[in-house]
């Protein structure tokens, strides 16, 4: 075989490997978005159970309100 083919290989070789790190990379910062969005989610859900209860409490209010006028 030929140097330029073991060149060319070689050459095959790096790109992939280049290609495999960016990958690396990307999942890794694919990983961390996917977590603060899981994050992000977890606190949304909690402020609505608070608004929700807090909304509750008043139309709970406004009848009892109601029911005395």
């Amino acid at each position: 075989m030929s140097e330029h083919y073991f060149n060319a290989l070689e050459h095959k070789i790096d790109q992939l490997l280049d290609h495999v790190e960016q990958l690396e990379r990307d999942n890794e910062q694919l990983r961390q978005q996917n977590q603060q969005l899981r994050e992000e989610r977890a606190q949304l859900v909690q402020l609505n159970d608070q608004t929700r209860g807090k909304v509750e409490g008043m139309i709970q209010r406004l009848k009892a309100l109601e029911q005395n006028s």
